[in-house]
């Protein structure tokens, strides 16, 4: 008997809505000419905060990309990200140009990624004002329990669980395959896109949706994260604000945004004619427990192991560079281990918009993608100095794409890092 040959993953769509371009075209546009999208935040009187600026996504308007009658019903249950989500996995699966009545739809999967979504402080502030004693911080939580809770609507709580963006884009889409949500903050998008392609080369599906969706440019969220947040303090220069990995680097910046990919198996993509972006042909996740840096080189040597490749073969990788001190220090230890002295380019996309939490893999996976495909990998802004605690080759001009694979990786503060590897894709 015949041994079937593994079946392969390939991308072919991609929806994008990000602070510095809402279509891949603006996108890249915007990475050539250099053009940040960290400013004052305008969604927001912000003026009592430490913590005075970050990457918007202005504009948006989910009816001018959700137009039917019923669809746009659904809007008002749910919350900003989830709504960018929903969004850009229409942007994405139309940019596959499938004919979605030839589409099977048990074979149809959604995978997100997702954070915590932040509530809406018009959804609470009735309640909260019902029980607010006088005293600074304290809740009387009898009234809360007698009268509060009266004052938040009965469907509120669906408007931010985490796996609401998987579900409206299933029932929207009809997409009756395998439906995850996964939670790991900034490692959450590409963890997806992880499991995605697990499923897919199983044969437990032949398309799927990949992406995720977050913002912290909320009220409530925003508090926090000056609160418990190593956020960059250069409230008088937005545009320099995100340094990753720069020497003079002072923490992070909030940013908002989605992005989306369509996975697909490899022969269904070539039975129907699609157009494909790059083939995903390895991936690894690990736990840096202690964030020394030697759990990320075993996600990436673990995603270049099913790659089938080595370092060498790297054209650029693709970092998480969040702009903290500690944080880009461990993650330059692990790609340091894996690359050691070949001074592969390091490319770091959150100097432009800052962090996008769940939704940076998939947007920052994407900007890789348009590098293979346009020959050119963009510079890294704001890298002036380098930090020897950094050991890492930071691209500071833009450069040509020399070889056929690039690596993303993405962490979490907590330790989870994932590591995806994409090859150029040519037909062989």
């Amino acid at each position: 008997m015949a041994v079937s040959s593994p079946r392969r993953v390939v991308i072919t769509g991609v929806g994008v809505l990000s602070p510095i371009g809402t279509d891949p075209a603006a996108l890249w546009q915007a990475l050539l000419h250099r053009r940040s999208g960290v400013r004052p935040i305008q969604a927001m009187d912000v003026s009592a905060l430490p913590f005075r600026i970050a990457a918007e996504l202005s504009g948006f308007d989910a009816k001018k990309i959700i137009t039917g009658k019923e669809e746009r019903k659904s809007l008002k249950m749910m919350a900003r990200s989830v709504q960018m989500g929903v969004a850009c996995a229409k942007l994405a699966f139309a940019d596959t140009g499938i004919d979605r009545a030839k589409l099977d739809s048990a074979r149809f999967g959604v995978e997100f990624g997702s954070s915590l979504v932040p509530t809406e402080l018009d959804d609470i502030a009735a309640a909260a004002a019902m029980c607010a004693t006088g005293e600074a911080g304290v809740v009387d939580m009898a009234k809360w329990g007698t009268g509060g809770i009266h004052e938040i609507q009965p469907l509120w709580m669906l408007k931010y669980l985490p796996n609401m963006v998987a579900c409206h884009v299933s029932i929207f889409l009809d997409a009756q395959g395998p439906n995850n949500s996964i939670t790991e903050t900034d490692a959450a998008g590409l963890l997806a896109l992880g499991e995605a392609a697990r499923i897919l080369r199983r044969d437990g599906a032949d398309l799927f949706l990949v992406g995720a969706a977050d913002s912290k440019i909320n009220g409530l969220s925003l508090v926090r994260q000056c609160l418990f947040s190593p956020l960059s303090r250069r409230n008088d220069a937005p545009a320099e604000a995100s340094r990753p990995f720069d020497k003079n680097r002072d923490g992070w910046v909030i940013g908002e945004g989605a992005g989306v990919l369509a996975v697909e198996d490899l022969d269904h993509a070539r039975r129907r004619g699609a157009t494909i972006y790059a083939e995903l042909v390895g991936f690894g996740s690990a736990f840096d427990r202690g964030r020394t840096g030697a759990g990320l080189a075993r996600a990436i040597r673990a995603a270049l192991r099913q790659a089938g490749v080595g370092p060498e073969v790297i054209d650029h990788v693709n970092a998480h560079g969040q702009g903290t001190v500690a944080g880009d220090a461990w993650e330059a230890r692990g790609l340091a281990e894996v690359f050691g002295p070949l001074n592969t380019p390091v490319f770091a996309a959150k100097s432009y918009f800052g962090s996008l939490s769940a939704a940076g893999g998939p947007v920052e996976l994407i900007i890789s993608l348009l590098a293979l495909k346009h020959g050119t990998l963009p510079a890294t802004l704001n890298y002036v100095e380098p930090d020897p605690a950094c050991p890492v080759a930071v691209n500071r001009e833009p450069r040509p794409v020399t070889k056929p694979y690039a690596l993303k990786v993405s962490l979490t503060d907590l330790g989870q890092c994932a590591a995806a590897v994409v090859r150029k894709w040519e037909e062989n």
